[in-house]
This record gives structure tokens, sequence and C-alpha cells, in this order.
């Protein structure tokens, strides 16, 4: 996979940069993937988030896009802008949905996904043979993403 410049993940109220990228390990089922952070309009990180490209079993379970929020930056949607800025990297890799995930308790990321306008599909158990339900995890609720609607 080659990977893109993506000097284009800003808006009027957040920019995305680069911070590493990764090639993916087959054995492990990882998927190649962007590690950016998050910085606000004055400049301050504010988090970070990371965009997998492709689709395969454990994304299903673990998301295309994951995403973390220093605590003194919550509430202002930063996440979820994100988000809507990936999607157009993963629109540019020619992938036409994205699936996020979260467990079911965690409010706060299930109202990041409907800000950022997914659909949430269903609320699964994670097979006992993946590698969250081996860190304790059952459950997780599966948005996804029709990136023709962006």
């Amino acid at each position: 996979m080659m990977f893109m410049n993506t000097d284009f993940l800003k808006n009027n109220e957040i920019s995305l940069k680069l911070v590493k990228t990764t090639v993916g390990n087959i054995h492990k089922q990882w998927l190649p993937a962007y590690h950016f952070a998050i910085y606000d309009k004055q400049g301050e990180e504010v988090g970070g988030c990371d965009l997998r490209i492709g689709h395969n079993t454990n994304v299903y379970y673990g998301g295309n896009i994951g995403y973390r929020i220093e605590e003194q930056y919550r509430g202002s949607h930063y996440a979820g802008k994100a988000c809507l800025l990936l999607f157009q990297l993963a629109k540019k890799h020619k992938m036409d949905y994205l699936i996020i995930t979260c467990n079911p308790d965690n409010h706060a990321s299930r109202k990041t996904c409907e800000y950022a306008g997914g659909t949430l599909e269903k609320i699964v158990q994670i097979p006992v043979d993946n590698e969250m339900r081996k860190a304790g995890e059952t459950e997780k609720c599966i948005y996804r993403f029709h990136l023709h609607d962006y």
C-alpha cells in the first residue's frame, strides 16, 4: 500500500498532523495505518487518532478508526471532527465504508459515532479467540459509515 500526503487533513477548528505510518502485519491481521496527533485551532495537541486501511475480521471488531481526546479537551467534538477528516483520507484509498467500534457503555464514544453520522449496525459479542476478548472486553457496538455520504 502507498501512503499518501495528509496535509489536507484540517478545517477551521482542528488539524491532523501525521505522527507515523505502520505497514501492518499479515500474520497478526493488522492493517496498514496512519497515526495522527489532533491539534485545535490554537495549536494545542488535544488528542490522537488513527486510520486503518482495509477490512478484515480484526477491524470489524476493533474499527477502522481509533481516537482519544485528553480529558481537559473533551466536549468539543474533536474526535468526531477528526473522524470526518479521516473519511476524506479513506476515500482517497478507494474505501467505500468504514467501521468504528466502541464498548456499549462508552457513551462519549457512541455520541462521537452519532455526531459523525454513523449508523449503529448492531452490538456484537467479541469472539473468544480475539485479542480484545483476551484482554477482558466482551461486546462492541459496530457503527458503519458509508463514505459516499461524505
